[in-house]
């Protein structure tokens, strides 16, 4: 049940035909993992407190540099030097009082992935390099959970939703993330934001499409990313969306699969 200040703050949430209040029921019972509280997760964590979504744990073991403040909002000034589970938990609980906030003051890697993701219904990565994005997606297939994933460049980026442990209308598994990028590129080919620079409005817009996908998945409506990779280049001010499937040859659910002890 809601009480009369969660019924007036959900209001537009509410009357919308497609989110309701059994939608916003979902969302208040709903338990998400986000994955990084930078450039992605500031935005991403923000409109997922305003909509309600009743657990978000925030997985990050940095600290706040002033410049992060150019694109990750959820921190101010005077959060430098404070750790950023820390700084966004002030900021949620500040905007969403109804919202509970658990803190992983971790990095997430292969060994803990899984015991992480275990505790949540869906994950929203935000992390900035590949060796995390490979094992949270593995970890959510593994324990049958949705995934958001996204990747920033300097003026692009990219979105999907994965799916993998389920099945497709045609009856084939869903892709996988290892479907849509087999192979992380070798190391130092891909620079980091640090050295290239990044649009900081960029990761304002991405990370709002991100707590849009989750969102969706939660509630359930209009057709979501599963199978779908949306790239979006600022610089033409261009989205355009391109379809993936799944391959037979992905060592998670295809012909040569890994064994759950080995990832």
């Amino acid at each position: 049940m809601f009480s009369s200040e969660e019924l007036e703050r959900y209001a537009r949430h509410i009357v919308l035909r497609e989110v309701g209040g059994p939608g916003q029921q979902k969302l208040k019972a709903a338990r998400v993992l986000v994955i990084g509280a930078g450039g992605l997760g500031a935005p991403l964590l923000l409109y997922l407190a305003a909509a309600g979504v009743g657990t978000i744990g925030i997985v990050d073991d940095d600290g706040v540099a002033l410049s992060n403040l150019q694109r990750q909002v959820i921190h101010r000034t005077e959060d430098v030097d404070v750790l950023k589970t820390e700084s966004a938990a002030g900021a949620i609980r500040r905007l969403n009082p109804h919202v509970e906030v658990v803190a992983h003051v971790t990095r997430l890697t292969a060994a803990n992935a899984r015991d992480l993701v275990r505790g949540y219904d869906i994950v929203a990565d935000g992390s900035d390099n590949f060796a995390t994005r490979y094992a949270v997606s593995d970890a959510c297939f593994h324990e049958g959970r949705p995934l958001v994933t996204a990747a920033v460049g300097t003026f692009d980026a990219t979105l999907t939703t994965l799916r993998p442990h389920e099945k497709a209308a045609d009856g084939t598994p869903n892709p996988t993330y290892r479907c849509l990028f087999p192979d992380a590129p070798p190391p130092g080919t891909v620079p980091s934001c640090q050295e290239a620079g990044i649009l900081g409005a960029l990761t304002g817009i991405v990370g709002s499409m991100m707590a849009l996908e989750v969102v969706r998945e939660i509630v359930g409506f209009g057709e979501g990313l599963v199978g779908r990779l949306l790239m979006i280049d600022t610089r033409a001010m261009r989205f355009e969306t391109v379809r993936y499937r799944w391959d037979p040859e992905n060592p998670l659910s295809g012909g040569n699969k890994q064994s759950e002890s080995s990832t």
